[in-house]
């Protein structure tokens, strides 16, 4: 039975068609999160009042903030529009609802596997990934 909560649920093989895709995306927002730090950092050097401060309120001070986290909204955004779950964006990870045996689980792809390697259940998490049948246990942890 589909699970609503979810835009769609996707087959291993139709998740693995998006991974090219995804690959660009999640270089290119691994790279903005890195500016974003980057320039956080650089702000809390100049002005040390500033170094507890909330990323909100630095970015309405400083627009160079502003602009990086909206473009990472945006890739956030496209990413979520296939239909599959942004996890993390420091490890790289997209889950895609998954049916398995009448039951919404999510296939787990990390940034830099080949293709969708293994699946986990809504509740375990990344940590708990079982392998895929099928796929190749090269790059499996």
């Amino acid at each position: 039975m589909p699970d609503h909560r979810f835009q769609r649920l996707f087959t291993p093989q139709e998740a693995n068609e998006l991974i090219p895709r995804l690959e660009v995306l999640m270089r290119e927002l691994q790279l903005e999160a890195q500016r974003l730090r980057s320039a956080v950092a650089e702000m809390a050097r100049a002005d040390r009042a500033l170094a507890g401060s909330d990323l909100g309120n630095l970015m309405e001070r400083n627009p160079k903030l502003r602009e990086i986290a909206n473009r990472m909204a945006e890739m956030a955004a496209q990413i979520e529009s296939f239909g599959c779950v942004l996890k993390d964006i420091e490890q790289g990870l997209v889950d895609f609802p998954f049916e398995s045996e009448g039951e919404v689980v999510f296939l787990c792809w990390q940034y830099g596997e080949p293709h969708v390697l293994a699946w986990h259940s809504q509740e375990s998490g990344f940590a708990n990934r079982q392998p895929l049948r099928g796929a190749s246990k090269t790059y499996l942890n």
